[in-house]
């Protein structure tokens, strides 16, 4: 199953400061597998989202085989924070939709940040 983690800060926005994703869903085989597919697409393009629209680093995304994390920094410019947030809702959405058309492949948690 892949595992999608959102942490939310504990603001009156309740700004995604972390999304983690873990996992395979198994749903088909390697490379066959649109689940798994769809959870990566979402993922790329939340991070290169980031970096091209708010000039967040490259570094705010990391991955490795069955996992992707994605930390937006704290933007100085309000209008680039503002577009990240937007940026971030965006995937936990998108995220939400996977995991509704295809329950038992793909979960989302969200939980509130510990502030360290």
């Amino acid at each position: 199953m892949v595992c999608v983690e959102v942490t939310r800060n504990g603001g009156p926005e309740g700004a995604i400061v972390n999304l983690k994703v873990r996992g395979h869903a198994g749903f088909a085989g390697y490379g066959d597998d649109i689940v798994c597919a769809a959870a990566s697409a979402t993922a790329y393009t939340a991070a290169g989202a980031l970096t091209k629209l708010c000039g967040a680093p490259r570094g705010c995304a990391k991955e490795r085989d069955g996992f992707f994390e994605i930390k937006p920094p704290a933007f100085k410019n309000a209008d680039d924070a503002y577009r990240a947030g937007i940026i971030m809702e965006a995937a936990y959405i998108g995220y939400k939709q996977i995991e509704a058309s295809y329950p038992g492949f793909l979960s989302v948690t969200e939980k509130l940040s510990d502030g360290g």
